[in-house]
């Protein structure tokens, strides 16, 4: 029997009795590729326990992975997660953030990993024309070879990956030096900062073409207390701007290589920092180099989606050699993932746990991280978001909110759909979906 293509299991999937039901649950979490599958029961119930509605079967739960290589649909809502979280502590006057850090000294500063050895890059004029490269030729923006190294023999792989892997502790110890830089450019001890000024950022990782991270970081001084408070007038963006220069060349980190050799981790010689201005204009900077709040904060949004995309590491991580072997990747790609995998077979770098983190190219933080008071969270925005969707429902349903308790009990019954058709119906919903937020924008 001749098998059903494609096309032919997907119209046999529409036809099918239950179809509007299941695409009723598909577009509840708006098209998401790999939904998590729940079995169970909910109800309404009031005061006296006596049950007002009730509902019980299968639904659909959002995957939740931020990266758009793998979920679009939830790539998109991280993004906009993201986004708000970084306006709320550029902008102001929302999620419990005064508009007074709109006045405050801030900057967007990018730090970036140190070079490993000649890659192929693709520069261009003031003229806009591309300048040849080291290989001597001109390569294109889609190019493959662009971030590879001129000579894959002589480049610092394991230099690479160790970096890589303590890019985490080495942002540590530059938020560090960089309070030393302002409490010594005040006068006082490090010790006596936090009772004059507190430091708040957050910061995105954005994987290069050479396979390495450089970090976006939003930096802002506050009094001791955080945004409510008046920052001291001895803090200015340009003393900002110099502190944090001053700390990124400070910062050094000492470990060894496999053979026992000392190494020096630091940052790379590109440091930028440029003042944040407070507006909407709609280019992202002027001709001052300063950025505006609103598109920097969609700017940072879409690098914490981004990932690595799919031709520069893997969607998910590597369980062995076969693995490693198959993927589609560039050679410069696999060779950083190897030597991840080769790493973390060695006993002095057990704690790094490389072969965890090799489909990330050793890069081990979390994408999107802040301090404690530079806004809101995100537990914070998807609790607003549930709570608004339960009280919206509950209105359908013609119930007081606060007269009534909601009981929820759901089983894990599995992830991600029956067959190649149900996904590429859900990714067809996935897409309307998108392109109607986008004509909406």
């Amino acid at each position: 029997m001749t098998p059903l293509s494609l096309d032919e299991r997907i119209a046999r999937r529409v036809q099918a009795v239950d179809f509007q039901a299941w695409r009723a649950k598909v577009e509840r979490v708006g098209g998401c590729l790999h939904p998590v599958r729940m079995s169970g029961a909910w109800q309404v119930q009031d005061q006296a326990g006596e049950v007002l509605a009730a509902r019980s079967g299968h639904i659909f739960a959002p995957c939740g992975n931020r990266r758009e290589s793998v979920c679009p649909t939830c790539s998109d809502r991280y993004a906009a997660d993201a986004f708000h979280l970084m306006r709320a502590g550029l902008s102001g006057g929302d999620k419990g953030v005064p508009v007074s850090v709109a006045e405050k000294p801030r900057v967007f500063a990018t730090l970036t990993a140190p070079s490993f050895g000649p890659v192929h890059n693709r520069r261009t004029s003031a003229r806009g024309r591309t300048i040849p490269c080291a290989c001597g030729e001109r390569h294109h923006e889609a190019d493959p070879r662009v971030g590879a190294p001129l000579d894959a023999g002589t480049y610092d792989y394991v230099g690479a990956v160790l970096w890589q892997a303590h890019a985490g502790k080495l942002w540590h110890r530059f938020t560090i030096a960089l309070r030393r830089k302002l409490a010594h450019a005040a006068g006082l001890t490090v010790r006596e900062f936090k009772d004059h000024a507190r430091l708040s950022y957050a910061k995105v990782a954005e994987y290069q073409r050479r396979g390495l991270v450089h970090f976006h970081a939003m930096v802002r001084v506050d009094g001791p207390g955080g945004p409510s408070d008046q920052t001291p007038a001895w803090v200015t963006a340009e003393l900002l701007t110099d502190a944090i220069v001053a700390a990124a060349g400070a910062v050094q980190l000492d470990i060894s290589r496999p053979d026992g050799a000392p190494f020096s981790l630091t940052w790379g010689r590109q440091v930028d920092v440029r003042q944040i201005r407070p507006t909407a204009a709609a280019e992202v900077e002027d001709e001052r180099g300063e950025i505006s709040e609103q598109r920097l904060a969609a700017y940072v949004a879409k690098y914490a989606t981004k990932g690595t995309g799919k031709s520069e590491a893997a969607d998910r991580p590597i369980r062995g050699q076969v693995d490693i072997d198959h993927l589609d990747v560039t050679p410069h790609h696999r060779r950083i993932i190897q030597t991840c995998w080769d790493l973390g077979g060695l006993a002095e770098y057990d704690e790094l746990n490389l072969r965890k983190w090799a489909h990330m190219l050793g890069f081990r933080g979390h994408f999107l991280t802040k301090s404690k008071y530079y806004s809101t969270t995100f537990k914070a925005i998807r609790g607003e978001r549930s709570a608004f969707r339960a009280e919206q429902a509950l209105e359908r349903l013609g119930v007081d909110p606060d007269s009534v308790v909601v009981v929820n009990h759901w089983d894990f019954a599995g992830i991600g759909y029956a067959n190649d058709a149900e996904m590429e119906l859900a990714h067809g919903i996935a897409e309307r979906k998108r392109q109607l937020r986008k004509e909406g924008r």
